[in-house]
């Protein structure tokens, strides 16, 4: 049985004020990295909807490993979107985990069918991703995202990156 829930988290994810001071602090505190950033606006998305209508995303991404985990740090700028719904402006908190699919419209199917409502769902290139709002199941967001070949090398540069982190340069 191949249920979203039975495979393996990923990534957890955190909204946070400053996404470098933020990438910072983990390094130093928790010796996580390193961070990489990158900013997204509309100009990287083919698709973009919030709550079944069409909307807008502006946000910094931090990302770095630790152990087998991805650790997200995202700064949204959007007012109206997933992010928001669980962490209000100006303050960081949790946010979601995530899983990579194979099969993204079977996995929304199932979700829908649960009653798990898409909060924001997007694609960018070949890559789709969906957070669903799992809050009555997990107190946060579970983020589906599309396994493509980009994607998994990418999250295995930055898995390699943080095995053989020496301390410098946390954010990159």
């Amino acid at each position: 049985m191949d249920l979203p829930v039975c495979r393996k988290i990923i990534q957890n994810a955190w909204v946070v004020k400053n996404v470098e001071e933020a990438c910072l602090r983990w390094a130093r505190d928790m010796g996580v990295g390193p961070f990489f950033i990158n900013e997204f606006d509309m100009d990287v998305f083919e698709y973009l909807d919030y709550r079944g209508e069409p909307s807008e995303l502006r946000l910094k991404v931090g990302v770095a490993h630790a152990g087998n985990v991805q650790i997200e740090l995202i700064e949204s700028t959007t007012r109206k979107s997933a992010y928001r719904d669980l962490v209000p402006e100006g303050s960081s908190g949790f946010h979601h985990m995530c899983v990579s699919t194979l099969d993204f419209e079977a996995d929304r199917n199932y979700f829908e069918a649960l009653g798990y409502v898409s909060a924001t769902r997007g694609r960018m290139g070949d890559l789709e991703f969906a957070y669903y709002d799992t809050r009555t199941l997990f107190g946060c967001m579970f983020e589906v995202v599309t396994r493509t070949k980009e994607f998994e090398e990418r999250y295995e540069m930055i898995a390699l990156s943080a095995r053989s982190w020496d301390g410098k340069d946390p954010v990159r």
